[in-house]
């Protein structure tokens, strides 16, 4: 486990932000982005901001599996060709709806904050999740983002790139989830907090990865039948008992508010 920082840098970007906490929490709290804060994909959401709302076929016909974030620097260059500005896309992230129950999780979290470190890793891009998340109210919840560094460049242009390299063979070319994961948890290890249990929150093919590495004592929560739900289903009837960590798949983040409170309950 190594702490991950390998960035690739762009100008006038926002690639990594953190606040310190005052004590060493009990539990690690890891939350994805889209489909699981907010109820929307927030690249798909962006094209609300573009001409007609919709790309046109030449921008779309790009798009290649495993190279999302390549696809996007694209769609974002021909935006900005359009006149699309930053308070477009602002407005936009701003705008998206939480999904069920994220409010009320929210809210329980900032109760119980002490008990809890939380970070945010998402294949998003740093400047829509802080604007996503100022709009809600819990930008300051988070201990650390994890995202693709994202800016406006001279002309105005908004410019995405990717997060880091690596070598999961599963993972988007921009970003490997578990090495984030495994990196922040050695790198917090390395200065004398480590967790009791690790809580991961997402719905994606791509949080499915680091929630292969979490323990027995962890718990994943999957997205009710999205693919981080059917991924995991489908390796428990494959190879039983691989999966270690306990999935409870969730409509709603009450759901998991609850089960977090039980879990308060009992430490009591």
């Amino acid at each position: 486990m190594k702490r991950c920082c390998e960035g690739v840098g762009l100008p006038c970007l926002f690639k990594g932000v953190g606040m310190a906490s005052s004590r060493p929490p009990k539990y690690l709290l890891v939350f994805d982005f889209d489909e699981t804060i907010i109820n929307e994909n927030s690249d798909d959401s962006i094209i609300r901001a573009a001409p007609g709302q919709e790309l046109p076929e030449h921008i779309r016909q790009t798009f290649r599996d495993g190279f999302y974030n390549e696809y996007m620097q694209r769609v974002l260059a021909y935006m900005g060709d359009q006149g699309v500005k930053m308070g477009d896309f602002k407005a936009v992230y701003e705008s998206i709806p939480l999904s069920p129950g994220i409010s009320e999780l929210f809210q329980f979290l900032s109760k119980n904050h002490e008990m809890f470190e939380i970070i945010l890793i998402s294949d998003a891009n740093m400047f829509g999740i802080e604007c996503a998340l100022r709009a809600a109210g819990v930008y300051s919840l988070f201990r650390k983002i994890f995202s693709n560094p994202s800016g406006f460049d001279k002309r105005g242009y908004f410019t995405l790139g990717p997060y880091h390299s690596h070598k999961c063979l599963e993972c988007p070319a921009n970003m490997c989830k578990r090495k984030i994961l495994t990196e922040y948890l050695a790198e917090r290890a390395q200065e004398d907090v480590e967790f009791e249990r690790v809580f991961y929150i997402g719905d994606g093919a791509n949080d499915f990865c680091p929630s292969v590495t979490l323990t027995s004592s962890d718990v994943a929560f999957p997205r009710k039948n999205y693919p981080m739900h059917q991924m995991a289903q489908e390796m428990e009837k494959k190879q039983p008992g691989a999966f270690q960590a306990t999935v409870l798949a969730w409509e709603s983040a009450t759901e998991v508010a609850h089960y977090l409170q039980e879990v308060l309950k009992k430490k009591c």
